[in-house]
């Protein structure tokens, strides 16, 4: 039925020109345009994200949306030196060590937009 259909990630944001700020710039996302509707759309590999305006922002404490990468160290370091914040976890079954946590066949690291939407990287580990 949906199997081959495309998927779009719906992500609040508060601020519209803080957060394309830290897409663009700290993400790297090259912007796809803003919809009649007031959204604003990036092309993500095979799927889009779409960035749309609420006034409240998001109460979500669950990652929002992740993106697969073969290289988590190194993304980390770059991300990091485009200005992103990766959170530590200590609790039981979640730990992470320098960022990453070890979570049967990934590697996950999670860090906050500017909107506090929960973010994540991931490298499968059975590709590597």
């Amino acid at each position: 039925m949906l199997s081959n259909a495309s998927v779009t990630t719906m992500l609040p944001v508060k601020d519209m020109a803080r957060a394309r700020a830290f897409y663009e710039t700290c993400l790297g996302l090259q912007p796809g345009g803003l919809q009649p509707d007031g959204k604003f759309v990036y092309r993500v590999g095979g799927s889009t994200l779409a960035l749309f305006p609420k006034v409240e922002g998001t109460k979500a404490d669950h990652t929002a949306i992740s993106f697969q990468v073969s290289d988590i160290a190194a993304e980390i370091q770059e991300l990091k030196r485009a200005g992103v914040v990766f959170e530590d976890y200590d609790f039981p079954g979640l730990k992470t060590v320098n960022h990453v946590c070890v979570l049967g066949a990934e590697k996950a690291a999670w860090f906050k937009d500017t909107e506090g939407n929960y973010l994540c990287i991931h490298e499968n580990l059975a590709a590597t």
